[in-house]
């Protein structure tokens, strides 16, 4: 019910997200095709931890839990592939980079945080791989994600609010 009750938030989050950022339909298309690729790649980076054992996430209560929690990923990243056309469109590679090194930094602190108070819904093992691999399947996530928004949506400097390359190539 936790994990219903968060998509929920999530779905309300993307509402929102997609009114601040003006987005188009192409564009919301888009963040949701990021949101399914950055949704796999999750669940195969969670099963490879899980067989791993670096951290565990309970999936036998429910026999339908992975297609929740693929759901789940993608309604929750599709605001973030939003908000990452506008920052690279405005900022170039070096906000992508950005966004990238922030992503590392504050996904596994975020998890480690959820696991702390919510140990039913994830549980790390000791040590540093997790924490590593918690980072590299955040920053995976965002890549995937932006790849693929990319080519549903087409380029950030393609979409009406980009910059015309005569402005780009001034800054």
């Amino acid at each position: 019910m936790q994990i219903l009750v968060m998509e929920g938030a999530y779905v309300l989050f993307l509402c929102a997200v997609i009114y601040f950022t003006r987005a188009a339909a192409g564009r919301v298309i888009g963040s949701l095709s990021g949101g399914a690729a950055a949704a796999s790649f999750a669940v195969l980076m969670i099963a490879i931890a899980r067989e791993a054992q670096w951290w565990s996430i309970p999936t036998d209560a429910l026999s339908y839990f992975w297609v929740q929690l693929f759901v789940g990923i993608t309604v929750s990243m599709a605001p973030t592939f939003l908000v990452l056309w506008r920052v690279v469109r405005r900022f170039g590679w070096r906000g992508l980079v950005a966004s990238l090194t922030f992503v590392a930094i504050i996904g596994p602190p975020r998890d480690y945080l959820i696991a702390r108070y919510y140990p039913e819904w994830m549980v790390f093992s000791p040590g540093f791989v997790p924490l590593l691999f918690d980072a590299v399947t955040y920053v995976g996530m965002v890549v995937f994600g932006y790849m693929a928004m990319r080519l549903v949506a087409g380029p950030d400097a393609a979409d009406h609010f980009g910059r015309k390359k005569k402005e780009a190539s001034r800054i």
